[in-house]
């Protein structure tokens, strides 16, 4: 089971929905609704939409998340934390075995290892 977030540097709140992640990411780099129409290709009244109650399609998500500096991820539920964890700047665990062997260390390569399957 995968979970769909979008990758960026606001994970205060790790149960937050998709569309309110893009909501929060477009306020927090400043952005109105109708300065997504340069960004993204949509009118105001689309973008609102989506923020309000959208069902976008993948390729609508995706267009939006470019639009936002940003890019969908889907996250394995097992490496979750793992992953929240390193974005928010915390260490994670032990090196993979797999690092240990040719000496890469978790700060040269900190998603070294992280989302391969165990």
């Amino acid at each position: 089971m995968c979970c769909c977030k979008l990758k960026s540097n606001l994970f205060d709140d790790t149960a937050m929905p998709l569309l309110d992640q893009i909501k929060k990411r477009r306020v927090a780099l400043g952005f109105k609704q109708s300065d997504m129409q340069m960004r993204v290709g949509m009118s105001r009244q689309q973008y609102q939409r989506l923020e309000a109650s959208g069902n976008p399609r993948l390729n609508t998500l995706e267009l939006v998340a470019k639009g936002l500096n940003s890019e969908i991820m889907l996250i394995p539920q097992e490496k979750r934390d793992a992953v929240l964890a390193l974005l928010a700047g915390h260490t994670v665990g032990t090196p993979s075995s797999d690092m240990e062997d040719n000496g890469d260390s978790v700060i040269d390569d900190p998603w070294k290892g992280l989302l391969e399957d165990d």
